[in-house]
């Protein structure tokens, strides 16, 4: 499974020959919007953790360009559907074998609403499991008792989680929810792209460390393989 980081809790997952993108927000970050074009990026399936632009912001486009699948919440999906795209609705400890994995929707503490404000359902998670890797991308979320259920439905190879704090978990935070899902490595996301976010790189990898933990943060547009 190749992994690459658009910035953000922007993510292209590269799953044998299937491309699954998860919360597309490119063309308007800071950070990203001068390195990666969107219409190069080839999708199979976009992955929504919830509603917010910093999540959505490139759905629509790069699901138009590759005739994507759009999987969500409800009604996430739901709002797509309406405006002519093909998705997968899901909802919370639900969970679907889709062509790239099997894919459980579980839960997120943070708040979903559109651009406009209209309602964008419950915020999410998603735990993949590939055919040799399983991973968990935790979305926006605060640390969560809940994250403790995730290693009782598969073992884990890896944690996306966030780490800029103020919106979501911060380093503290985030450095708890890997002993919740019993996952050392870790790929930060959701750091930088706002004032608000930015962190000190050095420290935050020191602090896992500190906990015999592994914290990546990528460059944009930088992959590891899992």
């Amino acid at each position: 499974m190749k992994i690459t980081f658009y910035g953000q809790n922007s993510l292209l997952l590269e799953i044998d020959d299937c491309h699954v993108l998860v919360d597309p927000f490119i063309s308007e970050n800071p950070l990203s919007k001068d390195k990666i074009d969107i219409n190069t990026i080839k999708a199979d399936y976009i992955l929504l953790t919830h509603a917010h632009q910093d999540h959505i912001l490139d759905a629509e486009a790069i699901a138009k360009n590759n005739d994507a699948v759009i999987v969500s919440n409800y009604e996430i999906a739901m709002h797509y559907q309406e405006k002519g795209f093909e998705v997968h609705p899901m909802n919370h400890g639900g969970v679907w074998d889709f062509e790239f994995g099997k894919v459980k929707y579980v839960n997120a503490i943070h708040t979903s609403s559109f651009p406009d404000g209209s309602y964008g359902g419950q915020p999410g998670g998603f735990v993949i499991q590939g055919e040799h890797k399983n991973i968990y991308i935790a979305g926006d979320t605060a640390l969560t008792m809940d994250m403790k259920l995730i290693p009782l439905f598969t073992r884990l190879d890896l944690a996306i989680l966030p780490i800029g704090d103020n919106f979501t978990m911060g380093v503290y935070d985030a450095i708890l929810a890997s002993d919740f899902v019993e996952c050392d490595k870790v790929l930060g996301v959701h750091y930088d792209t706002f004032g608000y976010i930015e962190i000190d790189h050095d420290e935050a990898k020191r602090k896992f460390f500190e906990k015999d933990k592994d914290l990546m943060l990528l460059d944009i547009g930088e992959s590891i393989t899992v």
